[in-house]
């Protein structure tokens, strides 16, 4: 699987959302700015992305995913 279709997979797929995705073809890292994050435990907005790309972790086309998640004004804050 290509970084652009996990990008358009987590951006179609969760509202809002903009998604920074790098990798090798098996083995991925994206960071994910959305804020349906906000008020939402680490666990709870890695559950939400995950909750989208749920099928294509299930057939293997994504090996590993290492997530970073931000909301809007956490990203504006680590990119300063």
């Amino acid at each position: 699987m290509e970084c652009n279709a996990i990008k358009e997979f987590i951006e179609s797929r969760l509202a809002g959302a903009e998604a920074h995705v790098e990798g090798d073809g098996r083995h991925f890292e994206a960071k994910v700015i959305c804020d349906q994050f906000a008020e939402k435990s680490l666990i709870q907005q890695h559950q939400l992305v995950y909750g989208v790309i749920k099928e294509e972790m299930a057939n293997d086309s994504i090996h590993a995913l290492s997530l970073k998640t931000f909301t809007q004004d956490a990203w504006r804050q680590a990119n300063q």
